[in-house]
C-alpha cells in the first residue's frame, strides 16, 4: 500500500492543475488516470477541441509553469468580443481597452495544455503519474481514503479529489447524486481556415436554433462551437466540407469572407449538470466531476481551473487540520457555490431566451443585448466576471 497526501482521479485539464497547484504546496500526490494524452492524428494539424482561458486562470497554469513552455504560435488573444442578435441589429461588443487589460482571454488548443500540464507534471517532485490505471474500488474509511486499482495497486490518503470528468466514476462511487437536463442539442466543433483576417475577435451569433460562436486561432484560422438542436445538427453534420463551410459563412454573415475547413466536424451531446454536493467524507469534486455548463459562454474548464485555485488554497491554508476534515471541505464547497450557480444560471437561462420554441421573445432578448451595450457600468461587470 502506498500513502500520499492526497490522491487526484484523473488527469485532465483541471485534474492535472489540481496536482501541481498542491504539488506546489508541498503535498504529496498521485495522479490516477486511464492512458496518457495522445498526439493529434497523422495528418490533422490543429486540435478541433479548444478552450477559451481567461487572463486570471493564464496567471494561475503560469504560476504551475505549464503557460510559459506552451507554444506561443499556436495560442491566440482575444482582443474583443461580438456578440449579435437574431434581428439583424442587435449586438453586444466588449474589447479589452474598455476592460483595462491587454488581452479578454486566449484561445489554446486542448492537446496543447495538456501537453503544457502533463510536461510540468512529469518534471514535478511531489507528484507521482500513476498512469495507465483502472480503479476498481475505493473505500473510505475514518482515518484515511483507499483506492484500488485494476492491477492489484492501492493507495492510500487522507484525500480523494475526483477530477474525472462529466461521467465521473469517483463521484458514482460516492453515491452523489446528479441533477441533469439535457438540453436536446450537439456542440459542433470545427477549424477553418479565413479568407479575412479575424482582428482577434471572438464572434457569436445568437439564433433562434442555437448559437455559433467563431473564436480566433493563429494566423487567418477560427474554430467554431456551433451549439444546435439535435435535429438542425444532425443536417449540418451530414453536409459535405464545401457545403458546410458555406453554411457556416452564410450564418455568421460572411464576417470573414470565405472560409475552408482544416479540420473535420465533430460532435458532443450538451446537458446541464448540477450535483447536490462536491463534497463527501475525505472526497471532493472539480471541474466537470461537479457540474457541467452550457458552453455558450466558454466557462467550463475557466469554472474548473477555479475549483482547482480553490480547492488548493484551502488544503494549503488548514493549518493542522486533516485535509478530509468535512467541515474544512464545505469550506472549498461554499467559497464554489456562487461563482457556479451564477455561471449556471446564465447559460441556461440565454439558452432557453434563444430557444426556438420560445420565438415570441425574439423582441426582448435582441432588446436586452441591445440595451446591454449602452449601459457602461452593466457592460463592466460582464466583462470583470468574464476576465476572472
Amino acid at each position: 500500500m502506498t500513502q500520499f497526501d492526497v490522491i487526484v482521479v484523473g488527469g485532465g485539464l483541471v485534474g492535472a492543475a489540481l496536482a501541481l497547484a498542491l504539488g506546489d504546496a508541498g503535498l504529496r500526490l498521485a495522479l490516477v488516470e486511464q492512458a496518457p494524452p495522445q498526439p493529434l492524428p497523422d495528418g490533422q494539424s490543429w486540435d478541433a477541441r479548444i478552450y477559451a482561458v481567461t487572463p486570471g486562470n493564464a496567471r494561475f497554469l503560469r504560476r504551475l509553469g505549464a503557460w510559459d513552455t506552451l507554444d506561443s504560435s499556436r495560442i491566440a488573444p482575444i482582443h474583443a468580443m461580438s456578440i449579435r442578435g437574431d434581428d439583424g441589429k442587435s449586438h453586444l461588443e466588449f474589447d479589452a481597452y474598455e476592460a483595462g487589460v491587454p488581452e479578454l482571454g486566449f484561445i489554446a488548443e486542448s492537446s496543447l495544455l495538456q501537453d503544457g500540464l502533463w510536461q510540468a507534471l512529469s518534471r514535478h517532485p511531489n507528484v507521482q503519474l500513476v498512469c495507465p490505471a483502472h480503479c476498481i474500488s475505493m473505500e473510505v474509511l475514518p482515518q484515511t481514503a483507499c483506492l484500488h486499482l485494476e492491477n492489484g495497486t492501492v493507495l492510500q490518503a487522507a484525500l480523494l479529489a475526483g477530477a474525472d470528468g462529466g461521467n465521473s466514476w469517483i463521484r458514482q462511487q460516492a453515491g452523489i447524486r446528479v441533477n441533469t437536463m439535457p438540453y436536446d442539442q450537439l456542440g459542433i466543433v470545427a477549424n477553418f481556415e479565413t479568407e479575412k483576417p479575424h482582428g482577434g475577435i471572438a464572434r457569436q451569433w445568437f439564433l433562434q436554433d442555437g448559437i455559433l460562436a467563431w473564436l480566433p486561432l493563429p494566423g487567418n484560422r477560427i474554430s467554431i462551437v456551433w451549439s444546435a438542436f439535435s435535429v438542425r445538427a444532425q443536417s449540418l453534420l451530414e453536409l459535405d466540407a464545401d457545403a458546410f463551410c458555406r453554411t457556416v459563412a452564410e450564418t455568421g454573415q460572411h464576417a470573414l469572407g470565405a472560409l475552408r475547413q482544416i479540420t473535420p466536424p465533430a460532435a458532443f451531446p450538451l446537458r446541464l449538470q448540477h450535483n447536490e454536493t462536491m463534497i463527501a467524507p475525505r472526497l471532493a469534486l472539480v471541474g466537470d466531476a461537479a457540474h457541467l455548463v452550457h458552453p455558450l459562454a466558454g466557462q467550463g474548464v475557466n469554472l474548473g481551473f477555479r475549483d482547482a485555485q480553490q480547492l488548493a488554497a484551502t488544503l494549503t491554508e488548514r493549518g493542522s487540520r486533516d485535509l478530509g476534515d468535512i467541515l474544512l471541505l464545505r469550506r472549498y464547497e461554499r467559497a464554489r457555490k456562487t461563482d457556479i450557480l451564477s455561471m449556471q444560471a446564465m447559460t441556461t437561462g440565454l439558452q432557453k431566451l434563444f430557444n426556438r420554441d420560445l420565438a415570441n421573445l425574439a423582441w426582448l432578448r435582441n432588446t436586452g443585448l441591445a440595451l446591454t451595450n449602452q449601459i457602461p457600468p452593466l457592460k463592466r461587470q460582464l466583462m470583470a466576471h468574464a476576465i476572472l
